[in-house]
């Protein structure tokens, strides 16, 4: 299964009837040029992961990712080629949890 689908599968999965109202995934794009992916953890089972840092590669200003858990969020940031690479980083560490 390619990422995305996972990622759709991955949502669907949390869908409660409550955790989709004030959690979810935002998918955006960055100034610098850049991709933001912000997935809510609240309420799953992987509410309680303490603060880690997932990747953090920065070979230049068109080429860098940093994927991390802060307060029961996933934060993925990367450069305008990295938005699937952001995506399959959520995906391991998830299916590695």
């Amino acid at each position: 299964m390619d990422s995305l689908a996972w990622l759709q599968n991955w949502y669907t999965e949390q869908c409660d009837g409550d955790w989709e109202h004030a959690n979810g995934v935002q998918i955006d794009t960055l100034d610098n040029p850049g991709w933001s992916v912000n997935i809510n953890l609240q309420d799953t089972r992987y509410s309680e992961v303490l603060n880690a840092v997932i990747v953090d590669e920065n070979v230049g200003d068109s080429d860098w990712i940093v994927c991390r858990i802060v307060d029961g969020k996933s934060e993925g940031r990367g450069d305008s080629q990295k938005l699937l690479v952001i995506v399959q980083r959520f995906r391991s560490w998830i299916d590695n949890f």
